[in-house]
């Protein structure tokens, strides 16, 4: 039998009667044999409304406190839980991060799990019990409790996966798996039965929000299997997302298409052509903890340059006013912005071997009438710039060029 961390979201945890049927699954499972260790987040809305509390006594709250709030959420749960799988008839102990002993850097509200102490946890599955640990938290070298940031738990259950040396971790959410694009925009996607570590990290970074980012990325360092399953569902073997392997190098040279909405680009025109001129543009904006997508640089004749880059759409004006204020020192021509774009990106292993696969795409685009305003790739993606309102009819144009809306 195996060792299987399951994590549930908040969704899967709303409410008393959806943590009675997680531990009615958790049950199923244990009464196979396995080993089980669950993760559960804060129940759905909880995390948001204990920071709105902290925000009505401060409108800048101290990190250290609000993670001893912010933490609180997913103690509820692991209680709730542990209670549901007892009144099931399953030996069943929780424990907060820090008991278990997740230890954190002193990050507030964002922190790494540096270990974890798996002694308590194998000693309780030795004695025949279900533990429950709760996601998102940790504590520090001191002993102040930490939490990870937005999708933590995700990155919990990885982290206690590659701890423990567990078979698999399964991520349960609301829906069966990871799917070729999002199926509200394209009714033709279809489930993935598996997809690599490197094409779903690809997939989470580019928009899809099935998985939290840093979750795949340490579950790919540490080789632990992931598999995405619906909580409300209990048919199908959802998504396996695992290493690279020879009998996948067969599968479709496309393996999905992501998009994301929340992109802005700005543009300033005519920066003169030299050395350093890109920090000079790009370094007051790090300074400002914005992040730089896409970055495109074009020589004109008069040995001046034209300098667009990307960035989400919530950093837009801050980012604007920052250019506006460069380029008067640089003595550029302008600044130009526009914050309806999107990003549509092609994502596939298959990609190395396959030449051709960016004239196909930009063919299929041009065909239908949407222009291109920035290109970015790598290995195994391409991500293009195009007009918001051309989203939906881009994303279904490329799926079906790409072959995703059929069987395999």
């Amino acid at each position: 039998m195996a060792l299987i961390v399951q994590k549930f979201g908040g969704t899967s945890v709303a409410s008393t009667d959806r943590i009675k049927n997680v531990a009615k699954r958790v049950a199923r499972w244990k009464a196979q044999g396995h080993d089980i260790i669950v993760v559960p987040s804060a129940m759905s809305g909880e995390t948001n409304r204990l920071i709105a509390l902290a925000k009505e006594i401060s409108t800048t709250p101290d990190p250290r406190e609000l993670d001893v709030i912010a933490s609180t959420g997913e103690q509820v749960t692991i209680g709730l839980l542990a209670m549901a799988l007892k009144e099931e008839g399953v030996k069943a102990k929780s424990y907060t991060g820090p008991q278990v002993r997740v230890l954190t850097d002193s990050t507030f509200t964002k922190a790494r799990i540096l270990q974890i102490d798996d002694e308590r946890i194998r000693e309780d599955l030795a004695d025949g019990c279900v533990v429950v640990v709760a996601g998102f938290q940790g504590a520090d070298e001191d002993g102040n409790i930490t939490t990870l940031g937005r999708g933590g738990s995700d990155t919990s259950a990885v982290a206690l996966a590659a701890a423990l040396k567990a078979d698999e971790c399964q991520i349960y959410t609301d829906v069966n798996g990871v799917y070729t694009t999002d199926p509200r925009v394209e009714p033709e996607a279809r489930k993935l039965d598996t997809i690599t570590f490197e094409e779903m990290l690809e997939m989470a970074s580019l928009g899809s929000k099935v998985l939290q980012i840093r979750s795949v990325e340490f579950a790919g360092k540490y080789k632990v299997k992931l598999r995405v399953l619906s909580s409300f569902q209990d048919e199908g073997e959802g998504t396996l997302i695992t290493v690279e392997e020879e009998k996948q190098m067969e599968q479709p040279i496309i393996s999905g298409i992501a998009f994301n909405r929340d992109e802005a680009k700005l543009t300033i025109l005519g920066v003169p052509d030299r050395p350093g001129v890109a920090y000079q543009l790009l370094g007051p904006i790090a300074e400002a903890n914005i992040d730089v997508d896409m970055i495109i640089q074009n020589v004109a004749n008069d040995e001046t340059t034209d300098f667009s880059f990307t960035v989400n759409r919530g950093e837009y004006n801050k980012a604007l006013e920052i250019l506006k204020g460069t380029a008067e020192k640089l003595g550029a021509r302008g600044v130009q912005g526009d914050n309806k774009i999107c990003k549509v990106s092609a994502v596939g292993v298959g990609m190395r071997s396959h030449p051709g696969i960016a004239s196909k795409m930009f063919n299929a685009l041009g065909r239908e009438g949407i222009n291109i305003k920035m290109i970015s790739t790598s290995e195994i993606k391409i991500s293009i710039v195009v007009e918001e309102k051309y989203l939906e009819l881009a994303v279904r144009v490329l799926h079906k060029t790409f072959g995703l809306d059929k069987a395999e």
